[in-house]
């Protein structure tokens, strides 16, 4: 029992550390008691603005009561993998929070009920604005005051598994295609006309 009281004190400092007197949140403050899954193997390339992911959470019920006692709000996002942020600084992972680009993409925010202990789920489609690249899932705690205190993701802390990757749409869209089609049919079309009607023109003219 002793121990599972300092356990619960000590992921509350961790979470009261997490924010500093000027406000800055960093990532390596925040305990991990989020558990995530997400419905993409590893590997698997969904296409933006088509497939479907499903995500799932829940408090970690391995910790001891009260641990969530901050919670009001749940985040998830997809965040870039590290192969996916080389050479890409506007995807770099940064310690403070409030300057981090990991996680740019929001799957779905929800309350957080802390007397519900089942497994929550979210089904929805790939955003059509999410780029080529790969991807795992966090999710972030808040609480009331919209600061993170906690998180739980889909990979290892080295984010090396679990990773899927998002292939992007084409610049082009379908109905792009056939609206460019019909308007050089019609442009084809409108020349032919012309010409025919100057051919005709022409020859009346010569029989005057």
């Amino acid at each position: 029992m002793a121990a599972r009281g300092i356990l619960l004190a000590s992921l509350l400092l961790f979470s009261c550390l997490a924010v500093t007197c000027y406000g800055i949140v960093l990532f390596s403050s925040l305990p991990s008691t989020l558990v995530v899954t997400a419905s993409p193997k590893q590997g698997q390339v969904l296409k933006a603005g088509e497939d479907k992911i499903t995500v799932t959470w829940g408090l970690n019920q391995s910790l001891p009561a009260g641990v969530d006692s901050t919670y009001k709000t749940i985040k998830l996002n997809l965040c870039y993998a590290p192969i996916s942020q080389v050479d890409r600084r506007w995807r770099n992972t940064v310690e403070n929070l409030a300057k981090d680009k990991t996680c740019q993409f929001l799957i779905v925010s929800r309350p957080y009920d802390g007397s519900n202990k089942a497994v929550q789920s979210f089904e929805g489609t790939v955003e059509r604005d999410v780029p080529t690249a790969t991807y795992f899932v966090r999710a972030y705690a808040y609480n009331s005051d919209n600061v993170e205190v906690a998180y739980g993701q889909t990979t290892d802390s080295h984010k090396t598994t679990d990773l899927f990757q998002v292939q992007a749409i084409s610049g082009r869209h379908v109905s792009l295609d056939i609206a460019s089609a019909c308007f050089s049919a019609f442009s084809i079309v409108s020349l032919i006309g012309f010409f025919v009607v100057e051919k005709r023109r022409g020859k009346q003219s010569q029989q005057k």
